[in-house]
């Protein structure tokens, strides 16, 4: 059962909303405070599982939290055993004291179990410092649940000043052996974190370095120590344990390791192997970057969020990121514009077709209709308004003038004459033309010269093709000079149909039917 526990705030150091910690039970049933935020609605990507290094409570990262709420994630924050308002398994609260890594390691199990339910996968580990070497330590051990890590500054191994390695090693053990294992090792002893910011080996923000000491000021039980000597014996026993190549590579998730240039605590180098032994390993450099890379300036704390953001975007991508890769929005444009260049290109033929710039092209297809005269009268049926085929039927009549010459229905056609200006339709035409033939019917001897006035007449029934034939200027002045004489006026109907071979002969046949006129 999970009870309520505290979060501390300052006016530099406010907790993101959300947040909500509580007391978990660890190892040997230690009482452990943890925290959980819940990022703002929405599908999360997952979980990281956030852990400080050594002196660091949870309140020291509600900045990185808030980092990690906004890409989607949720965060569950933990106080290691013996630091922040975890129990300390000393009197003297102020001492960093370890007794091994094993109860680390049954602490993150516990606290991962506590809090299963309610942390969406994947979960990927974040490890500062001491949190980053016992990250990796429970990944070596068989914790199968973390998805990937990225691991700030990790203390994979410890400088040790002026005194060689090994014999720093072999000092911490004689002192625990010795049972001085809950002495102050050499340094600074009891000393908290400094209000010196000149004097700090951790970061070069003055700003995120007065918030940290906002927070032990607030509530002094957060504040931690130096180390024991049982602590540093942890330190080098945990960081020889994962110096074996072999252990790395049981690690088979992708883990980053973002390290510090000018750090003063931790061993580079030994990143450097780690990141080498790991199947998907990954060293980079923070150019002058102190010792708590997430508490330095922007532009060196960037560089460590954008090492988290490449990992997650492998393990836990953006769950809007699937849905706008997986719709075809792609093709579906590519069709469109297809679609619409079909019609389009419709449309310019379309508009051709009215511009009809080239009136001989439109005249072509008429002068090929014109030796078909059959199809050129089905026109005429179809438009009798349309004057055009009227020029091709002038040719028809012509043709059949001598039976109507010859027979005296042509009077029955004198009276549907003046009907034929409205009807504009051939038979009337073709009456006209026997109304010549009229008069000499009538006064066959008398008035031979009557048969000219019916010429013009006839001349007028040419003025009508003319218009139709696109030469309506020209038709005028043929209807002032071919009453005297059709043969020029039909040699001119015949260029306006640019096919005039089969219609020569066609105009020829009008001249035989003058000559049955006077035989009449």
């Amino acid at each position: 059962m999970l009870e309520p526990a505290p979060l501390i705030e300052t006016p530099q150091a406010k907790a993101p909303p959300g947040g909500e910690a509580a007391w978990f039970r660890g190892a040997g049933g230690a009482r452990l405070r943890a925290a959980l935020f819940n990022p703002p609605p929405g599908r999360p990507r997952g979980t990281v599982v956030l852990s400080g290094g050594r002196t660091e409570p949870i309140e020291k990262y509600y900045e990185t939290i808030g980092d990690f709420l906004e890409r989607g994630f949720v965060v569950l924050a933990h106080d290691w055993r013996g630091q922040g308002l975890s129990r300390r398994d000393l009197a003297d609260r102020l001492k960093g004291h370890a007794s091994g890594y094993k109860a680390f390691l049954d602490d993150f199990r516990a606290l991962l179990d506590a809090h299963a339910d309610r942390l969406p996968r994947p979960w990927v580990a974040v490890g500062h410092s001491m949190g980053g070497c016992l990250n990796l330590l429970a990944m070596a051990h068989g914790e199968t649940r973390i998805a990937g890590a990225v691991l700030s500054a990790p203390m994979l191994g410890v400088q040790t000043g002026g005194v060689a390695g090994p014999v720093a090693r072999a000092l911490a053990r004689a002192n625990v052996l010795a049972g001085r294992g809950k002495a102050y090792a050499p340094g600074r002893a009891g000393k908290p974190l400094d209000d010196d910011f000149d004097a700090n080996v951790l970061t070069h923000d003055p700003v995120r370095f007065a918030r940290s000491a906002s927070l032990l000021a607030a509530e002094p039980k957060l504040a931690l120590g130096g180390p024991t000597w049982s602590w540093l014996d942890f330190a080098f026993r945990a960081t020889a344990y994962l110096a074996r190549p072999e252990r790395l590579n049981a690690i088979t998730v992708p883990v980053v390791i973002v390290s510090a240039e000018d750090d003063k605590l931790v061993d580079n180098t030994a990143q450097q192997a780690a990141a080498r032994c790991l199947p998907q390993g990954k060293f980079i450099n923070v150019p002058g970057a102190f010792h708590e890379i997430l508490m330095e300036t922007d532009p060196m704390r960037n560089i460590f969020l954008r090492a988290f953001d490449a990992l997650t975007g492998r393990v836990a991508p953006k769950p809007a990121e699937a849905p706008k890769a997986a719709p075809a929005t792609p093709p579906a444009p590519a069709p469109a514009p297809v679609a619409a260049a079909a019609p389009a290109a419709a449309s310019p033929p379309a508009g051709a077709a009215p511009a009809a710039t080239p009136a001989p092209a439109a005249a072509k297809p008429a002068a090929k209709a014109a030796p078909a005269k059959k199809p050129a009268a089905a026109k005429v049926a179809a438009k009798p308004a349309a004057r055009k085929p009227a020029a091709a039927k002038a040719a028809k009549p012509v043709k059949t003038k001598p039976p109507a010459g010859k027979k005296p229905p042509a009077k029955a056609a004198a009276k549907p004459a003046p009907a034929a200006k409205p009807a504009a339709a051939k038979p009337p035409i073709a009456a006209k033309k026997p109304a010549a033939s009229k008069p000499p019917a009538a006064k066959a001897s008398a008035k031979p010269a009557t048969v000219k006035p019916a010429a013009a007449p006839k001349a007028t029934v040419k003025k009508a093709p003319a218009k139709a034939g696109k030469a309506a200027p020209a038709a005028k002045p043929a209807v002032a000079k071919k009453a005297p004489a059709r043969k020029p006026a039909a040699a001119k109907a015949a260029p306006a149909a640019k096919a005039p071979a089969p219609k020569r002969p066609a105009a020829k046949k009008p001249v035989s039917a003058k000559k049955p006129a006077p035989k009449t």
